[in-house]
């Protein structure tokens, strides 16, 4: 699906960074994999010029997700988890697409979390963050139609990875009764079928797709 193109993945050590880059270049994806830490304001520039030609973008963004209650958030938590999960998806954009305009072409995914979707107990900042990205995509996706580019996210939650739900948690007695208790498959989505379902999304037969915010849970759903 992706033959010669090239791919940028964020954070490609993270998240659903690895396997991302397994699956992409299954399918003939020249993967550009960074690990560059995106924090500082101009990491996100200096990682799209060395990659060069970007057909593609996966903006694959993490961090740990604080489990604090509202009351106790502070504003190093807030500030923190922003400039992890929000603050670099301007920045890279800026970046990438005066090529992707140049050319009438690009494609930009986020790999985003359903954490916005749901109301969920002390998450409120995490939560917080996640929602920004996908509203963010939503407006951007459809500005940036204009210009033959496809920019969307994917929502997900209760997929394997290594970040949110390491082998040790998965293991976890209380969390395999949870997966049966909320999550309608019963088991989480698995780390390929994702980024199966990523690939797609960044394929040329998913150009009809702008500003698109894709739910990957397992059944587990918005109410």
């Amino acid at each position: 699906m992706l033959q010669g193109k090239r791919i940028l993945i964020t954070q490609a050590d993270a998240f659903m960074g690895p396997v991302l880059c397994e699956v992409f270049a299954e399918h003939g994806a020249f993967v550009i994999p960074s690990t560059q830490s995106l924090i500082d304001s101009t990491a996100p520039a200096a990682v799209v010029a060395s990659a060069g030609k970007i057909d593609i973008l996966v903006a694959n963004l993490a961090v740990p997700a604080p489990t604090t209650a509202a009351i106790d958030v502070s504003d190093a938590e807030w500030k923190d988890t922003f400039a992890a999960l929000v603050d670099p998806l301007p920045r890279l954009f800026r970046a990438v697409l005066p090529q992707m305009i140049e050319r009438r072409a690009g494609r930009i995914l986020v790999m985003g979390s359903a954490s916005a979707l749901r109301g969920m107990k002390r998450a409120s900042t995490y939560s917080a963050a996640r929602g920004a990205q996908l509203a963010y995509v939503q407006s951007v996706g459809v500005e940036l139609a204009a210009h033959n580019i496809q920019v969307n996210a994917i929502a997900q939650n209760f997929v394997d990875n290594p970040t949110y739900f390491p082998s040790d948690v998965q293991a976890n007695p209380r969390f395999q009764e949870r997966l049966k208790r909320e999550v309608p498959l019963g088991r989480l989505v698995g780390a390929r079928e994702d980024a199966e379902f990523a690939a797609y999304l960044c394929s040329d037969p998913a150009s009809c797709f702008v500003g698109q915010v894709f739910p990957v849970c397992g059944g587990w759903v918005a109410r």
